[in-house]
């Protein structure tokens, strides 16, 4: 575990230079006034509560694979996907940051479109980042009862309107309509098979996953592993994200704020609305901005009058 703790030390400082290289470009172009000292101390209970899980995580499979031998990569990768899920489901619970949304127009809207969805409720939550950045942002996380959407409460703010704030809701509790924290779990369990075996073919010249010999090995494994899927993840979640861009339009009937909420992200994040091809292969999460728009627009005119 010691080990381990070690070797994730050293990839989170291999990191370090280039997040310092993003928060200078940030501060740069006036994206964030975050000084440089806060940024490195900020988000330390979630990067602590990461460093638990993965340790645990490596000390489960290490008993494993000293009580079965090579065949520990079977048990190993179903440990694996509980302890993602887990994590999932923990990390609302472990976020002191956000608090209430209060404003009485999108919390109408919010149990509007949960209706719709046929989701139960889900509670709003606002992350204050104006104080640092100018940077709009909103995400879902949480499995079951903890689920959450978090507006960061500069989307609250102008140049967006409210009716693209009630177009991110819906997006985001559309995540959880489609339930894409568990399909995505569904996925890495997918990406874990394969992984785990991959572990234990590599790990053997060192005496396999149960000799503390094999630890940074199987950190090096891992980081090769995910950089190599990432292409196939990336596409799996831009799916993700049209669809929930496409049941927002479904319970707003409003492609002028979709399209606006874009307009928006590109000015206020300076994000390339069409980035090069490679870049969005390998780097991206969503959609590209103009595809987004794209949609809103081939939206309206399937739903125009005939």
């Amino acid at each position: 575990m010691l080990l381990g703790m070690l070797g994730l030390g050293i990839v989170w400082l291999v990191g370090l230079p280039f997040g310092l290289a993003a928060l200078w470009w940030s501060r740069r172009y006036g994206q964030t006034e975050l000084g440089y000292l806060d940024w490195l101390l900020e988000d330390w209970v979630i990067l602590g509560a990461a460093f638990f899980w993965i340790s645990f995580a490596l000390l489960v499979v290490m008993g494993l694979a000293r009580r079965l031998g090579e065949w520990w990569w079977l048990p190993g990768a179903a440990v694996f996907v509980a302890i993602a899920g887990l994590f999932t489901f923990t990390a609302p619970y472990l976020d002191f940051t956000t608090d209430p949304l209060e404003d009485e127009a999108l919390l109408a809207a919010t149990r509007e479109y949960e209706r719709e969805l046929g989701i139960p409720k889900v509670p709003i939550r606002v992350e204050e980042v104006s104080e640092s950045s100018q940077q709009a942002n909103a995400y879902a996380y949480g499995l079951g009862p903890s689920r959450r959407v978090v507006l960061w409460d500069t989307i609250l703010m102008p140049p967006f309107e409210t009716g693209e704030q009630k177009v991110v809701l819906a997006h985001e509790l559309a995540h959880h309509s489609q339930r894409h924290l568990p399909e995505g779990l569904a996925w890495f369990a997918i990406f874990a098979v394969p992984g785990a075996w991959l572990l234990m073919r590599a790990t053997r010249s060192r005496g396999g996953m149960g000799a503390p010999e094999a630890v940074p090995v199987a950190l090096i494994v891992v980081a090769v592993y995910t950089l190599v899927t990432a292409p196939l993840s990336n596409h799996l979640s831009r799916r993700m994200e049209a669809e929930a861009d496409w049941k927002a339009l479904q319970v707003t009937e409003d492609p002028a704020s979709l399209e606006g909420i874009m307009v928006g992200f590109a000015e206020t994040s300076l994000g390339d609305p069409d980035p090069p091809a490679w870049t969005q292969l390998v780097l991206g999460t969503h959609p590209t901005l103009a595809d987004r728009v794209a949609m809103a627009r081939a939206w309206r005119e399937r739903s125009a009058p005939r």
